[in-house]
């Protein structure tokens, strides 16, 4: 993958096009290069068309029986090879506040089916503690929001999203109060506002430290209500099925493998949206759930969509670090632990194990900074100590507010003998949001025909080099609602071909080659799961080098390369699917869109920061682009598993 920085203007944001709605089929849009360009969003030539223990109730206890899962198909039919498609005018992949919102919109004017990898709350949204940012408060104002926002993203902000994000957010969370989200009011009755880190203002709705929880519980009570909504749980996505409509790549469906009964199921829809979530897997310690394995920017990616911004891997600074802890965890964690942000906005203080407090000689801000600036400062006191964590402290502030704001941690943390009101909690950074992703116009679109996204998977240019913290879950409230509008029309003036599925070669479940065959396979794939997040974690973390950047692409190329060797010794085959593989795949190919972008960045801005360019290098404020390659990859986890034929 080549890397190249083209010219443009270096002014605020000039590097996106004043007209951002997205349209694909523009020959530029997909270069016959193979190269990695360093490009404003969009050159003029380009267009382009998420006192007491207050327990919230878990969203799986919504009542969601089988039945409510798969019923209510359009259509449904058989094929003769044996698998099974279905058709839907919208197919949502990923289950999470952007996809739920999404579909519940979509849902009056057509069928939907919601394709989501594990139980339908397993989505990063359901671990989202601290909030939904917004203005609604008479002493906060848009600008103010937008101001934050861009200071934390490092200047690398479309401020035309920004704008648009800011200003629509009160709205989006007033329409999910309507819809039945309990949110946190203080004791004169409106919404209670916290305070986080990056803000100058209290802007945070939330629902005591469980916001994402109680969010997706109102989404997926509504979805389950919903007739033209199906929900398809424990589908994994394959890869995108596209086709070409002379220049134009045109997104038509989704193979999906069921994990459960092992048949591969083929969506063919008028609709794709890819609201699958981040990447945090490709590192070994993240605060995303297992599920967030890079699979929608993998198969966006191979589908010759827009990457851009992949450099930008956001690390939360306080996870909860679990050799810290009194009583020790039985077994490892799937996923860490999130110390919410809210933590330090309500008055949290960060100190070393010899208890000084550090923060105020990284940033006057202290433990108010962004992100970026408060993980970079932990690393730096760990690496000078020698220690495995921090310690954050809440103690000093009043017993029954500590447990009010923040009871879920409270309750965590009490498991393992750590009482919060009394004691300092151990922390360390982790990975936790991914600000790249596939590019997206003001309406979601992408360049594939058919296409959109929102959420995480997304990169819209909100957040830039670095995410202001509670921005998520508003980024994807409103890209869901923004993406709904085109997605109809676009539906209006598709056909849905009954005959089509014929024209992609169908996935295949490894049957053939046996248990001891599998398990042998399985096991090796975990191997290198856990030797690729070694080597993301030493070489592209928080702190990164040239040298060490060339040396992590040289060894997750020979470690792709070793494991897809070993597979096709064992008799794997190129259109050969299973949930571990696939991930492994994805993981590849997350890993390498991170790497190379990483790589095309010589200076160091927000969360990508490298010792050989400490600083921020004004001719470089400019996107990261991956511009989709004609060439073939000759790795399994670039290319699609389906081959297109003529139909």
């Amino acid at each position: 993958m080549a890397a190249s920085v083209a010219t443009g203007s270096s002014n605020l944001h000039s590097g996106f096009n004043t007209s951002r709605r997205l349209q694909s089929g523009r020959q530029s849009a997909c270069t016959n290069s193979p190269a990695l360009s360093f490009n404003g969003w969009l050159h003029k030539d380009l267009s382009w068309s998420q006192g007491a223990f207050k327990v919230l109730e878990m969203p799986k206890k919504c009542n969601l029986s089988q039945s409510a899962v798969t019923r209510r198909l359009s259509v449904s039919s058989c094929i003769g090879d044996g698998g099974s498609t279905k058709y839907f005018d919208f197919a949502v992949i990923g289950s999470g506040v952007a996809g739920l919102r999404y579909a519940l919109e979509v849902a009056k004017h057509g069928t939907v089916a919601v394709i989501t990898k594990a139980e339908p709350h397993e989505s990063n949204t359901n671990y989202a503690q601290g909030g939904v940012s917004a203005v609604l408060c008479p002493k906060d104002s848009v600008e103010s929001h937008m101001q934050d926002t861009i200071v934390a993203g490092a200047y690398l902000c479309d401020e035309e999203t920004v704008r648009v994000v800011c200003t629509e957010g009160p709205e989006r969370i007033r329409e999910l109060i309507a819809m039945g989200a309990m949110f946190d009011h203080g004791e004169d009755g409106n919404l209670h506002l916290a305070r986080e880190g990056g803000h100058s203002h209290r802007r945070i709705v939330h629902a005591a430290d469980m916001t994402g929880r109680e969010i997706e519980r109102a989404l997926l009570q509504a979805v389950i209500n919903d007739p033209n909504i199906s929900v398809f749980q424990h589908h994994f996505a394959i890869d995108l099925l596209t086709s070409q409509d002379g220049p134009d790549t045109v997104c038509r469906g989704v193979d999906t493998l069921n994990t459960e009964t092992q048949e591969v199921i083929r969506f063919l829809s008028r609709v794709t949206l890819l609201a699958s979530g981040g990447a945090g897997h490709i590192y070994p310690c993240t605060t995303n759930p297992l599920v967030a394995t890079g699979d929608g920017m993998a198969m966006a990616h191979r589908a010759q969509a827009v990457i851009s911004n992949m450099e930008f891997v956001q690390f939360h600074p306080t996870a909860l670090a679990d050799e810290g802890l009194p009583i020790k965890l039985k077994k490892t964690r799937e996923n860490a632990f999130l110390i919410s942000e809210a933590v330090r906005g309500d008055g949290g203080i960060l100190y070393n194990l010899s208890m000084e407090r550090f923060m105020p000689k990284y940033d006057e801000r202290a433990e108010l900074a962004p992100r970026d600036v408060v993980a970079r400062a932990i690393d730096d006191q760990l690496k000078k100590h020698n220690d495995k964590y921090v310690l954050l402290d809440i103690s000093h502030k009043p017993k029954e507010k500590i447990l009010s704001h923040f009871p879920n941690i409270a309750a965590e943390c009490l498991q393992h003998g750590l009482d919060i009101t009394q004691q300092p909690i151990p922390v360390v950074p982790a990975a936790h949001y991914m600000c790249g992703g596939v590019r997206a116009g003001l309406e979601g679109e992408t360049n594939v025909r058919g296409l959109y996204v929102a959420g995480e998977v997304a990169c819209t240019g909100l957040h830039g080099a670095n995410r202001l913290a509670s921005n998520s879950l508003l980024e994807a409230l409103v890209f869901a609602r923004r993406a709904v509008q085109p997605s109809i029309d676009h539906k209006k003036s598709s056909s849905l071909d009954l005959s089509a599925s014929s024209c992609w070669a169908r996935p295949v479940v490894p049957n053939a080659l046996g248990t001891d065959t599998m398990d042998t396979i399985l096991g090796k794939t975990e191997e290198v799961r856990r030797e690729l997040q070694s080597i993301m974690w030493r070489y592209v973390g928080i702190v990164r080098s040239t040298s060490m950047l060339k040396t992590a692409l040289e060894r997750v190329d020979q470690l792709e390369t070793q494991w897809e060797k070993f597979l096709f010794e064992q008799g794997w085959k190129q259109t050969m699917v299973a949930l571990e593989a696939c991930e492994m795949r994805n993981l590849f190919c997350s890993a390498k869109l991170v790497v190379g972008s990483a790589m095309a960045r010589q200076e160091s801005r927000g969360l990508h920061y490298t010792i050989d360019f400490p600083h921020v290098q004004e001719s470089m404020r400019l996107p990261t682009v991956i511009f989709p390659s004609a060439a073939v990859n000759g790795t399994w986890s670039s290319r699609q598993l389906h081959k297109e034929v003529v139909c």
